[in-house]
C-alpha cells in the first residue's frame, strides 16, 4: 500500500477527538472551513456519497423546461421532459464535453450544443450528429448514437426539493427520510405532508453569507444562541422552551414547545387537520446533512436549502410551505403569508452575523476546533460527529485505491 498523500486524503488530525463524548471532545479544525483544496474534495467525497439538495423543482416548472445547477463546481442540469417527469444530468456534451444548457429556460425543440450542434431530447437521448461520417455524414455505422446520451444522476425530488447522489451507491432516499416523516407524523398525520403547497412568489428568499455551509448547519441545531442572537424570538419561544433533537445519523436540530408566531404577528392560516390542538405552539427545526435545514409549525412549513459557493461562501435559499391550496392562492392570506416571510427573513438575517463571526474566527491558530457544552451543544456535536466519520470513511477509501 502507498504512503497516504496529500490531496488525494483529507487532513483527518484529531477527527477523533471528534467522536468522543461531547464533555471531552473537540470540534472540526479549521482546515474544513477554509481549505480550498478539502473544499473542492468535499463534495464527491462527503456530501455525494449521500443524498444532497441542488434545487428546487417548482424552478423547473413547466414541461420542457431546463435549469442549469452549479453544484460547487459540478454543471448539472435540470430538466422535466414533455411528460412532466423532472430528471437531472450532467450539463455536458457527450462529445467534447462542452457545457451545454448557459441559461434556464423553456425548451421548444431539442437541445443543441454551441459547439458542434450536438442535439438531444429532453429524455437526454441523443438525437442529432451533424457531419458525425464526414462531411453530410450525420449518421455513422462507427458510431451508436444510443451509446452517447446525457449522463443521468440519481435523482428524487421531495417536499418540493431536487436531490442527487453522486456516488450513485446511497441508500434509496425513501429509506434516508423515512425516520424523519415518521417523527412528524405526530404533527401532521400519515399524509400531512402531501397537503403542502409548492412555493410561491411571496414565499421565498435567498441570502448570501460570508461563511462555510457547514456552519450553517451548526448554528441552525442549536437554540443556545436565542437570548443573545434573537432578542425577539426569544421573548416568546425562550431558550428554556426548546430541546434538542438528534436521530438516525442523519438529523439534528431543535424543537420549540412555545412557537407562537402567529399570535405574535397577528397571522391566521390553515393548520395541519392532524396537527394536536394541544400542541398548537410546538415546532421543530431540524437539518437533514449534508445541506438542508427544515422548519415545521401547524400552519406551515419551510425549507432551507445550503449551496456551497466556496469555503468561505454559502447562499441560503429559503421557500415557505402553507398548508393547502387555499392558503398559497387565495388573497384572503396574503397578508399572513408576507408576515410569515419577513418573520423568518429577521430570523435568519440575525444569524448572519454569527455564522460569518465564526468563519473569520477559523483563520485563527489560536482556535482548534473548540469545545462543545455537555447539554446546550449536543444536537451541534451530532452534525460534527457525522461530518467526522464521513471524513474518515473518505480518507478509508481513498487509502484502499491508493
Amino acid at each position: 500500500m502507498n504512503a497516504p498523500t496529500e490531496p488525494r486524503h483529507f487532513p483527518v488530525f484529531k477527527l477523533n477527538n471528534v467522536l468522543k463524548p461531547i464533555e471531552q471532545a473537540t470540534g472540526l479544525g479549521n482546515a474544513f472551513y477554509t481549505d480550498e483544496t478539502y473544499f473542492k474534495t468535499e463534495r464527491d467525497r462527503v456530501l455525494g456519497q449521500g443524498w444532497a439538495c441542488i434545487g428546487f423543482a417548482s424552478d423547473v416548472g413547466a414541461n420542457g423546461f431546463v435549469k442549469p445547477v452549479d453544484f460547487m463546481g459540478l454543471p448539472l442540469l435540470l430538466m422535466r421532459n414533455r411528460e412532466g417527469a423532472l430528471q437531472v444530468f450532467h450539463n455536458v456534451c457527450s462529445h467534447r464535453g462542452m457545457k451545454l444548457v448557459q441559461e434556464a429556460g423553456e425548451i421548444q425543440g431539442l437541445i443543441r450544443c454551441p459547439y458542434h450542434s450536438w442535439t438531444y431530447d429532453l429524455n437526454g437521448t441523443l438525437k442529432g450528429t451533424p457531419h458525425v461520417g464526414g462531411i453530410n455524414q450525420h449518421k455513422d455505422s462507427r458510431f451508436a448514437c444510443e451509446k452517447h446520451g446525457l449522463k443521468p444522476l440519481r435523482s428524487q425530488v421531495w417536499m418540493d426539493m431536487v436531490f442527487v447522489n453522486l456516488s450513485g451507491t446511497a441508500p434509496a432516499f425513501e429509506e434516508v427520510v423515512r425516520p424523519l416523516t415518521e417523527r412528524w407524523q405526530q404533527f401532521v398525520g400519515d399524509d400531512g405532508m402531501s397537503l403542502l403547497s409548492a412555493p410561491i412568489s411571496d414565499g421565498a428568499m435567498s441570502i448570501e453569507v460570508n461563511c462555510n455551509w457547514k456552519l450553517a448547519v451548526e448554528n441552525y441545531c442549536e437554540a443556545y444562541h436565542l437570548p443573545w442572537v434573537h432578542p425577539s424570538l426569544n421573548s416568546y419561544s425562550r431558550l428554556e422552551d426548546h430541546y434538542n433533537i438528534m436521530f438516525d445519523g442523519n438529523f439534528a436540530g431543535q424543537g420549540s414547545y412555545a412557537y407562537n408566531l402567529a399570535d405574535v404577528e397577528g397571522t391566521s392560516l390553515p393548520t395541519f387537520p392532524a396537527w394536536p390542538a394541544e400542541r398548537m405552539r410546538n415546532a421543530e427545526y431540524v437539518a437533514f446533512f449534508p445541506n438542508v435545514l427544515l422548519g415545521i409549525q401547524a400552519d406551515h412549513a419551510f425549507a432551507m436549502v445550503l449551496e456551497p459557493l466556496a469555503p468561505n461562501k454559502t447562499v441560503e435559499h429559503l421557500r415557505l410551505f402553507f398548508v393547502g391550496e387555499d392558503a398559497a392562492r387565495k388573497d384572503v392570506y396574503a397578508a399572513s403569508r408576507h408576515a410569515i416571510l419577513s418573520a423568518w427573513r429577521v430570523v435568519f438575517s440575525e444569524d448572519i452575523g454569527a455564522v460569518e463571526g465564526m468563519q473569520a474566527g477559523r483563520q485563527s491558530p489560536g482556535y482548534q476546533g473548540g469545545v462543545f457544552s455537555p447539554e446546550m451543544d449536543v444536537p451541534t456535536h451530532y452534525f460534527h460527529q457525522w461530518a467526522a466519520r464521513k471524513i474518515l470513511a473518505a480518507n478509508e477509501q481513498g487509502e484502499e485505491a491508493a
